[in-house]
């Protein structure tokens, strides 16, 4: 006998995490478009062309020429969804790393221990 199955079953197709972190960025800023995106019009070359939503291909990706959509700085903070290198994880590591050390060597010298 077998066991029964257990949990729900995954559905068929691609599907994707709905965790924050996993979500694409473009999909972040188009949950909340005036707090992470502003619109930045530039009608020299012609009548607005700001796109009223923002989707994979209307998302601010390097220089764009007429209106079109920006990054805000508060939303920038937070694009680098974690990445080691960008939140400094590296610098902070090893500045523990000699804190310890040190805090080790002070309290070998403090009890008198080689």
């Amino acid at each position: 006998m077998t066991a029964p199955a257990r949990g729900v079953t995954e559905p068929k197709g691609d599907r994707m995490s709905r965790t924050d972190k996993t979500r694409p960025w473009w999909v972040k800023l188009a949950e909340r478009p005036m707090v992470t995106a502003r619109p930045q019009h530039d009608h020299r070359f012609g009548p607005c062309t700001l796109p009223e939503r923002i989707n994979a291909e209307t998302a601010p990706i390097g220089p764009v020429s007429g209106c079109h959509w920006v990054v805000t700085d508060q939303f920038a903070d937070t694009m680098h969804n974690g990445c080691r290198e960008c939140t400094g994880y590296y610098f902070r590591r090893e500045d523990r790393r000699r804190s310890r050390h040190e805090a080790r060597r002070s309290l070998h010298d403090y009890r008198g221990e080689e």
